[in-house]
């Protein structure tokens, strides 16, 4: 199962693009305080929409506190990491696989980078920039994780119950 970890996240419409983004893909999110907003944000459920309901999510009160909670590997998306996100192959781990992000402003705290060193990736970017956005950030990773499982049972065609996978063949010329 794939798990999206929040360390202290501090934008709303972030963390609201990342709980859309974890329904589309049955991940489970992990917020870790003390966050940024309150969790009955205008902006938060706004970016989530109407999914919001079908959100598997828990809220820990620190760092401390969630890895109390959970076990399975984890995985450390940073600024920092040596490797690339995509070197990591999911398949030799165990079915809980938990990639953890960092809040906007500073990412996760340097001590449990340090901690975990052997386990800090990162997502390659120009030096033009510090870091991408949070939320494109975990769709980058989550759907390589996907990808390497051929994105277990998800639709890979436009659902019957929305418009169907021949939706487009009405436009064809």
């Amino acid at each position: 199962m794939l798990n999206i970890v929040l360390f202290e996240p501090e934008i709303p419409q972030n963390t609201g693009n990342i709980m859309r983004t974890c329904v589309g893909i049955d991940a489970v999110l992990h917020l870790i305080k003390p966050l940024g907003f309150s969790l009955q944000d205008k902006y938060l459920r706004r970016s989530g929409l109407d999914y919001l309901d079908k959100l598997k999510y828990i809220v820990y009160d620190d760092y401390n506190d969630f890895k109390a909670k959970n076990s399975g590997d984890f995985f450390f998306l940073t600024r920092y990491g040596k490797k690339c996100y995509s070197d990591i192959n999911y398949k030799n781990y165990s079915e809980n696989i938990y990639l953890v992000f960092g809040k906007e402003s500073t990412g996760i705290d340097k001590k449990i980078l340090g901690e975990n060193i052997d386990n800090c990736y990162r997502i390659p970017t120009s030096s033009n920039v510090r870091s991408l956005n949070l939320s494109n950030c975990v769709a980058i990773c989550a759907f390589e994780y996907l990808r390497q499982f051929d994105f277990f049972d998800l639709s890979k065609f436009e659902p019957d119950s929305k418009k169907g996978k021949d939706f487009l063949d009405q436009f064809k010329d």
